[in-house]
């Protein structure tokens, strides 16, 4: 199946007139999964023809206003769209009040169940074939990264699996139980089939590097990471709980992914230059967002 991802929003902390605020979508199997919700998110996806009432969920990385004011309109306009289905908000553990107080001072508008749950490391949300992980990052108040990972999938070795005698319905029998009776004979899951791992989506902002994003990051298809500044501007990242492009771009190498997104990019910097020059020194296959950028994997 295809992963899509589109970076809504590129910025850090506040906006300029090339980036909006920070946001990013997943779609899966027309489900849309939302990463920060920054202001501008839902007219971001309106340009991507990226229909509201598809969002499932919204994951919050933490409780800053430019990661979640765009919540207080996009609720709101699923109301008007005659949502009917809940709609799944994630936030740091302690800071669901945040998100509530979003949402509630006009209720009117809301016709739907709005489900705030709070994050701590671990499986948070699962869909029908994949999954939503949550891991700590570090940063001035609590922050989590997430994982979307597709679920593995068991893939029969067919010319085997006939020479050995299995067809029709036993393949569904010996995937549901494991194993199969064929005459005076057991035929076993793992002698006729392989997993193939899922693909892997990691989204990590606000954040120093930390060793949990390379545990969380390890293999993936795609990490998208913060880099508000470039490397000669380490003694600003480490002060503010950021991280540099060089800095991310090593943690990539570490955890050996195949493809790293900078995003958050401060309003410092005007182009996208020196960050990329940083990154790619270490780790080639880089690229530093803009508004709208989309990878199908």
């Amino acid at each position: 199946m295809q992963i899509k991802t589109i970076i809504l929003g590129t910025a850090g902390s506040a906006p300029t007139k090339e980036r909006r605020m920070p946001s990013v979508a997943v779609i899966y199997e027309g489900d849309v999964l939302l990463f920060d919700c920054g202001e501008g998110t839902q007219f971001q996806m309106l340009e991507h023809d990226i229909n509201p009432v598809r969002v499932r969920a919204i994951f919050v990385s933490h409780a800053h206003g430019d990661h979640t004011i765009g919540i207080a309109g996009l609720v709101r306009t699923m109301g008007m769209n005659n949502r009917k289905e809940p709609l799944h908000i994630f936030v740091p553990a302690g800071d669901e009040k945040v998100i509530e107080s979003l949402i509630t001072f006009d209720r009117a508008l809301i016709n739907y169940k709005v489900l705030i749950r709070g994050v701590r490391s671990g499986r948070v949300y699962s869909g029908r074939e994949y999954e939503v992980l949550a891991f700590k990052l570090r940063h001035t108040i609590p922050t989590y990264g997430y994982v979307f990972r597709e679920k593995s999938r068991t893939k029969f070795r067919k010319e085997l699996a006939h020479k050995m005698g299995l067809k029709g319905e036993m393949f569904s029998k010996l995937e549901r139980s494991g194993r199969v009776k064929l005459g005076k004979k057991t035929i076993t899951l793992d002698q006729v089939s392989w997993k193939q791992e899922g693909k892997k989506v990691v989204y990590a902002t606000d954040t120093r590097p930390t060793q949990s994003t390379i545990v969380a990051a390890k293999n993936a298809d795609l990490l998208i990471h913060e880099s508000s500044y470039k490397a000669s501007e380490i003694g600003l990242a480490k002060k503010r709980l950021h991280s540099s492009a060089g800095e991310v771009a090593a943690l990539a190498k570490k955890a050996g992914v195949k493809r790293l997104v900078l995003t958050h990019i401060s309003a410092r910097h005007r182009t996208d230059a020196e960050l990329l020059s940083d990154a790619r020194k270490i780790f080639k296959n880089t690229v530093v967002a803009r508004d709208g950028y989309t990878l199908i994997i």
